[in-house]
């Protein structure tokens, strides 16, 4: 970041902090038209820059400027609205019968210890709404009892007060009457006295923080009398503070209880709330947008009930439903409730989560991808020693649990992998994306000019007329397409001459064979991705990209790299894998990219995938020291020595893969990486290697989590010496064994998830003991030729919820059909050829 008045007030704003560093480092360019002119027009630029960041922080970020607290206190009723609004909505409550029978049995239950109860979700789940009904029906088994909504902007005094005045309405609470004319200390304390002699229920609606509810619980007493209180979040930091295992986490309604809820508020005077016929489909689809919040489906359909009954109606509605949630006065609670989500938002995650909504609906976000984007936007900040990658997971951690974003899939070893957006959450935040001017996007069937205001742009969908319609090129920052149509050829020549602050420019997957020269011209480009495309080489101009942080060439027909590329000295991330074997079962399975003379001057690299390993190369590996991630190909086995060496260095590893050149090459890796998750070895290993290597063994192998042996011609059975790997949750044996038997005892591997038996001939019996493999979920035998029996103990895997057999024998499927030990448990097959 420049040190410069602009740059750290741009540090400031949220979301827009890296439009305002653009700006100010334009001050930077060697200009060659006179330069008065040059710095009127900068100034100017700048002035519009900063009034627009200033306008929208004022308009989404609480501000408290010389005592005026106007901004603050308007958030503050409008959270009171919408607590009051929810509350109301109890009576409409569908679908929640076991939520609501949960925590009825919580409040009821015989534990006389103060139980905290925290209801979890996203905005619009209906958490007020069932804690409200559920403090209706049993709050008078409570000698007393309270409810209070907390804001972000809470006042502590002003809460206490307001559990006086709530104590206080059934006469058994006079005590407290005087609080209005007590200092703060006074009415803790009398609050204090008062809940320590009394069974309380408090629900203390809507914690925004979790200093917020230490604050609160200070006054709540533990008074072993089975007093109970209630807390609703959206913050998963929040909820841990609940007593263990009294987290109810809501989860957005199913199809058929929407459906039910959508009837109910939409037709509520027919019989049975039963939708007209003509109106199913029409109604099933607006339903289906609705993406089950209680919140969205109850306005929406209060907003149809009174609305004209006709197909025609329904179908204007259907088609526009993303602008009325936008624009309906209607639908204002819908839009604060979310909105409240993003203005309390920390600044740093700000521009983070307006920028997944760039993306299309129900678009999986992949969590090194993002990252990787987020960083060369500009949005992640160094924290101590923690690298900016590390950072940016954090920041994504946050996002997730404060709810704006869902998360899909975690990797074997319970690390976010992917996640999405939820679509209504998307459709407001993309208003705030297109009104505050942080990007848009473009889709085929849009027509007419694009509004490229937006600094960013990520198409969708492209057209041979897609240059026709950029009004303001010259004012992309980012480009990203996601379509793997054909682009004009003239497109990317024209970013690259009139785009020329350019700083992602993401090409994956289109159908271009070649780089423009003028490309080196984006000198503040920090991010090129051409990802799966036909491009064979780069220009020699790649050199002058100084700023460049990530290199995607995954999958392209790039082989080699133009000599320039190790003056990039800021690089962070080389991908340049080709896959060849899309199936990882050949010993040359993919190829890697020679580089040049010159790689010790790439000390910043994190990534490195994947290397055609070369004397040069080999000999300035070691001082790549920031490496996470390492994979080496076309590798000899005389250089392991050499390469473990280097490898020494790398002690930030997390991610290694070693491939042979031929299947002859004896691999020995003779290092201690104690940071390593996830290791890959393709060829043959040297005798004894997993008894003897560090990397093998329990002390040095304590973080390693998935383990790829291929091709290794493994003579005696691996696993009593894997065994010792106790946190291994994915294991891979492709082509690995030569041995007849493999026997899997008890108490090994309790953390294995995925186990993969591949291409193994000689393999004629598995073994399974009851205690082994504990938490298996899928279990792949693909190729066993020799397996003449079904692995008996199969049946043990109790958590099993995939069973593959692939390229078997017919013969082998009979016994598969009689073997009632697997009858319940779902299994896949195919014969083989």
């Amino acid at each position: 970041m420049p040190d410069t008045r602009a740059g750290r007030l741009a540090a400031k704003n949220g979301p827009f902090d890296s439009e305002a560093q653009k700006v100010v480092t334009k001050s930077n360019l060697g200009l060659t038209y006179d330069k008065e002119v040059a710095i009127a027009m900068l100034s100017k630029e700048i002035e519009k820059d900063l009034s627009h960041l200033s306008e929208a922080k004022k308009r989404w970020v609480p501000m408290t400027i010389n005592g005026d607290t106007s901004n603050s206190n308007y958030i503050v009723k409008r959270s009171k609205d919408l607590a009051n609004f929810s509350r109301s909505l109890d009576e409409d409550l569908v679908g929640v019968d076991k939520n609501r029978e949960r925590l009825e049995q919580w409040l009821t239950g015989d534990n006389l210890k103060c139980s905290v109860i925290a209801l979890l979700g996203m905005g619009g789940l209906g958490k007020t709404a069932l804690a409200a009904t559920v403090y209706k029906k049993e709050r008078e088994r409570f000698q007393c009892h309270a409810w209070v909504s907390i804001s972000q902007t809470y006042s502590r005094e002003d809460v206490l007060r307001n559990i006086s005045k709530e104590l206080s309405k059934d006469n058994k609470a006079n005590i407290l009457s005087n609080t209005a004319d007590m200092d703060i200390t006074c009415p803790e304390e009398t609050l204090k006295k008062f809940l320590e002699q009394h069974k309380y229920l408090i629900i203390l609606d809507d914690i925004w923080t979790p200093e917020a509810f230490d604050e609160m619980s200070r006054v709540l007493i533990h008074n072993d009398k089975g007093s109970r209180v209630i807390i609703t979040t959206r913050e998963g930091d929040v909820a841990a503070l609940a007593s263990r295992g009294h987290i109810l986490t809501l989860e957005a309604l199913p199809e058929d209880k929407a459906w039910d809820l959508f009837c109910k508020k939409t037709f509520p005077r027919d019989t049975n709330h039963e939708c007209p016929m003509e109106l199913k489909s029409w109604s099933e689809e607006i339903v289906s947008k609705c993406k089950g919040l209680p919140l969205v489906i109850v306005l929406v359909g209060s907003l149809l009930r009174v609305r004209e009954k006709t197909v025609e109606e329904w179908r204007i509605i259907n088609g526009q439903l993303s602008w009325e949630l936008n624009n309906n006065s209607r639908l204002d609670q819908i839009r604060n409730v979310l909105h409240l989500s993003f203005i309390y938002l920390p600044t740093h995650l700000k521009s983070c989560f307006l920028y997944c909504s760039l993306f299309p609906e129900d678009h999986l976000l992949k969590r090194k991808e993002l990252v990787r984007l987020w960083i060369a936007e500009g949005f992640i900040e160094g924290r101590g020693e923690s690298t900016l990658e590390e950072v940016a997971e954090g920041h994504l951690k946050e996002l997730i649990d404060r709810n704006m974003l869902l998360l899909v899939e975690r990797n074997s070893f319970g690390r976010m992998k992917e996640f999405r957006m939820h679509d209504i959450l998307r459709e407001l935040a993309v208003d705030l994306c297109k009104k505050n001017r942080f990007g848009v996007t473009y889709e085929d069937n849009c027509g007419g000019s694009l509004e490229t205001d937006g600094r960013r742009l990520v198409m969708h969908k492209l057209n041979k007329d897609v240059q026709q319609s950029f009004p303001s090129i010259h004012q992309l920052r980012t480009f990203i397409t996601l379509d793997s149509s054909m682009l004009p050829s003239t497109l990317l020549p024209l970013l690259c001459k009139e785009s020329r602050y350019m700083t992602v420019l993401e090409l994956s997957g289109l159908h271009i064979v070649k780089i423009p020269d003028a490309i080196g011209d984006l000198f503040n480009l920090r991010h090129l991705g051409l990802r799966n495309t036909k491009v064979k080489m780069l220009p020699k101009s790649v050199e002058k990209l100084s700023n460049l942080l990530t290199l995607d060439l995954s999958r392209s027909d790039i082989q080699e790299l133009p000599s320039g590329i190790v003056k990039l000295k800021k690089l962070r991330h080389l991908l340049a894998e080709k896959t060849i074997d899309p199936y990882w079962r050949g010993l040359q399975c993919c190829r890697g990219v020679r580089v040049p003379n010159g790689l010790a001057n790439l000390i910043n690299l994190q990534t490195l995938q994947a290397l055609e390993l070369q004397d040069e190369s080999l000999r300035h590996l070691g001082v790549l020291r920031q490496l996470r991630s390492l994979r080496l190909w076309n590798v000899k086995g005389i250089c392991s020595g050499r390469i473990s060496e280097s490898l020494f260095q790398m002690q930030s590893l997390s991610d290694l893969s070693v491939s042979a050149s031929d299947e002859n090459e004896v691999l020995l890796l003779n290092v201690l990486l104690p940071n390593l998750q996830k290791l890959c070895l393709r060829g043959r290993l040297a005798e004894g290697v997993l008894e003897e290597s560090p990397l093998f063994q329990a002390a040095g192998g304590q973080n390693l989590h998935e383990l790829v042996l291929s091709w290794s011609q493994l003579r005696e059975d691996p696993l009593p010496s894997l065994s010792r790997l106790s946190n291994l949750t994915f294991l891979d044996f492709t082509r690995a064994y030569t041995g007849e038997q493999l026997a899997f005892f008890a108490g090994w591997f309790p953390k294995l998830k995925i186990l993969y038996l591949i291409d193994l001939p000689n393999l004629n019996q598995l073994q399974i003991q009851q205690g082994a493999m504990a938490s298996l979920e899928r279990l792949y035998l693909i190729n066993l030729s020799s397996l003449m029996e079904v692995p008996p103990g199969i049946e043990f895997l109790v958590p099993l919820q995939r069973l593959v057999f692939y390229e078997t024998s017919s013969e082998f499927l009979m016994l598969l059909c009689q073997f009632s030990a697997i009858e319940g448990t779902q299994w896949q097959h195919t014969l083989c050829r």
